[in-house]
């Protein structure tokens, strides 16, 4: 079936890498989840995830926003208990699809809407045990980015998730190949948030100009910025550090102040 490609849709078609990753859906990298039988999948597409998800779970629940797709997928699976929703994934109740059932999210995702996705499934109520998404391999490693390396979208994610990358999924896996390659992508949604609000507030301040060292970004009419090169120091943070060079607890600390 043609692609839509103002969809950015790509079909996977390596059958172990789509095992691999319905089987990270269930049983993660560390511990298992078999107590959870409800997977959402956002985008299944041509089913290519859907029928390895469906060995791995009771129950599949897939969101998709293409209406000829969504009208043609249950044909392809006789007898399962798979339940589509054609639906954008971004305007969606979650909260009705899963009715107060543990569940996980699993999905082949457009690379265009990616964080918007994200933003979303880490906010909703109640909350996924796990996220296992394919996505544009820069941004998963961005999002699993360490302290020097850190971006607002790192510090956001990891202040509500675990952040594990799994395997790598080369463009020419796909029909029709995208243009760069692609990542699998692990999140484990926190109870709560590592960072307060204040911290978290202090941080989109520091993310506002990343070119710029953090004492100028933090700098107001309240704080100089030579008090914020004072306070960097007595945290061990280089006076002339970046936001990037931060990690959580840096901002949890340094928040304080």
């Amino acid at each position: 079936m043609k692609n839509n490609k103002s969809l950015g849709q790509h079909w996977l078609k390596n059958r172990a890498i789509l095992d691999e990753i319905a089987e990270l859906a269930k049983k993660g990298s560390t511990e298992g989840l078999n107590d959870v039988e409800l997977c959402l999948e956002i985008g299944p597409g041509l089913g290519t995830l859907t029928s390895s998800l469906l060995r791995q779970f009771s129950e599949v629940v897939a969101i998709e926003y293409d209406a000829d797709l969504a009208r043609k997928l249950p044909g392809q699976f006789p007898g399962k208990n798979l339940r589509i929703e054609r639906a954008d994934i971004l305007d969606i109740d979650l909260t009705q699809l899963v009715a107060d059932r543990p569940y996980v999210v699993a999905g082949n995702i457009p690379y265009y809407i990616t964080t918007q996705i994200i933003r979303k499934l880490l906010t909703v109520r109640p909350a996924p045990r796990q996220i296992v998404l394919l996505v544009q391999k820069e941004v998963a490693e961005r999002i699993a980015a360490e302290p020097g390396k850190q971006t607002s979208l790192s510090i956001y994610v990891q202040n509500l998730a675990t952040v594990e990358l799994g395997p790598v999924v080369r463009a020419a896996e796909f029909t029709p190949p995208p243009k760069v390659d692609s990542r699998v992508i692990l999140l484990r949604p926190l109870e709560t948030p590592v960072l307060s609000s204040a911290a978290q507030a202090l941080a989109r301040r520091g993310f506002a100009n990343p070119r710029k060292k953090l004492a100028s970004n933090l700098a107001d009419a309240n704080r100089s910025k030579q008090a914020w090169q004072k306070t960097l120091a007595q945290h061990t943070i280089n006076p002339d550090a970046r936001a990037q060079d931060l990690d959580l607890l840096d901002w949890a600390e340094i928040s304080q102040e």
